[in-house]
């Protein structure tokens, strides 16, 4: 596994309500709580997990543009995330939650290839709407460079019960690909191997004859 870096973490207890307001946070949980590092997808997965830990919402989360090895500053990388909460204290677990979560997931890679394919169990509040889901439903989440994501998005799908929810269609800001499913825990388990041996097939055959 790739370990992800976490480049920075800022708290603000008390955000300006114009700030809020930019931010499209509702003005009820002024306590933020900044976060950026090196893998966009992986903080996602753990920014949600921090929505089932704490009472914490996100209220905003971007990629940056050509990925973490092309970041314009020391410590923006590739994602910035934002928790918002009523209380300082909500936020900092929250962000104890997914500075946790950063610690166990990542990027596989394989033969030079980088690529994502993680079950979320039971989905939060932040994937959940990313999704169009009900909270708590089960997901595959599966990120790989542009042909192999819809390669193996192809051989995902076809491997078990899963229903495609959203598509990301290359090239996403970071260059990559890949899609959200969502079916039963087991069914998403079998369409994220489906989708790792799909990638792995790219990646030690890239010109298939």
């Amino acid at each position: 596994m790739i370990p992800v870096k976490v480049l920075a973490v800022r708290y603000l207890p008390n955000a300006s309500r114009e700030l809020c307001r930019g931010l499209g946070v509702s003005e009820d949980t002024p306590s933020l709580g900044l976060l950026t590092t090196d893998s966009d997808d992986a903080t996602y997965i753990a920014l949600d997990a921090a929505t089932k830990a704490a009472e914490v919402t996100v209220g905003y989360a971007r990629s940056f543009y050509a990925g973490a090895a092309n970041a314009s500053t020391p410590y923006a990388g590739e994602v910035i995330g934002i928790l918002a909460g009523a209380t300082p204290g909500a936020v900092r677990s929250g962000m104890e939650a997914a500075l946790d979560t950063l610690k166990q997931i990542g990027f596989e890679e394989e033969a030079g290839v980088p690529y994502l394919a993680h079950t979320v169990s039971s989905s939060g509040s932040f994937l959940s709407a990313e999704a169009g889901v009900s909270q708590g439903e089960a997901l595959a989440y599966l990120i790989a460079p542009p042909l192999e994501s819809m390669y193996a998005l192809d051989a995902a799908l076809k491997s078990a019960d899963v229903k495609l929810c959203k598509l990301y269609s290359p090239p996403s800001e970071t260059n990559f690909g890949g899609a959200l499913l969502t079916g039963t825990r087991s069914a998403c388990a079998a369409a994220c191997d489906a989708f790792s041996q799909a990638v792995k097939s790219v990646a030690h055959r890239p010109l298939e004859e």
